[in-house]
């Protein structure tokens, strides 16, 4: 097994897979008729889940090292579960929470007109089912195909 980072596939996998995923988001936004914003590819929220392409590169490359029955993967696994969970979960509850702090932001910063600070919070936290499957799509195949390419 080689030891310098640029051949560690447990490194590169998971790496490769968040740029991608993050390297896709502004094209996504214009395929869906948004206008191409190349901000899009450093933030969070958006399709695909950079989070969960990210971790789950990362499980895959150890299953294939060290097999499922390792501790190496049962690591992975849980580590990837609370990630899933989270962007999914907690973190789209949290931007819908943003949502609706804003649109009273919006109401009081019309009803106390320069006596109410305005400040827009960030609502885009969290995924959709759809946006964490496709990041678990593109976390398998780039884990299969690093690991395979790089090596064990």
């Amino acid at each position: 097994m080689n030891n310098d980072l640029i051949h560690n596939s447990s490194f590169i996998a998971p790496f490769i897979s968040w740029i991608l995923a993050q390297s896709i988001k502004p094209l996504i936004s214009l395929i869906s008729g948004e206008s191409f914003d190349i901000k899009r590819s450093l933030s969070t929220g958006g399709m695909p889940s950079s989070h969960t392409s990210t971790v789950v590169a990362l499980t895959t490359n150890l299953a294939i090292i060290f097999g499922i029955g390792s501790y190496q993967f049962a690591i992975a696994m849980v580590f990837s579960s609370i990630v899933i969970y989270d962007a999914m979960g907690i973190r789209q509850e949290a931007g819908k929470q943003a949502e609706m702090i804003n649109s009273w932001s919006t109401t009081l910063g019309e009803l106390f007109e320069g006596q109410f600070s305005q400040t827009n919070l960030k609502t885009m936290l969290g995924h959709t089912i759809s946006q964490v499957l496709f990041g678990i799509l593109l976390g398998l195949i780039v884990g299969f195909v690093v690991t395979y390419l790089i090596g064990f």
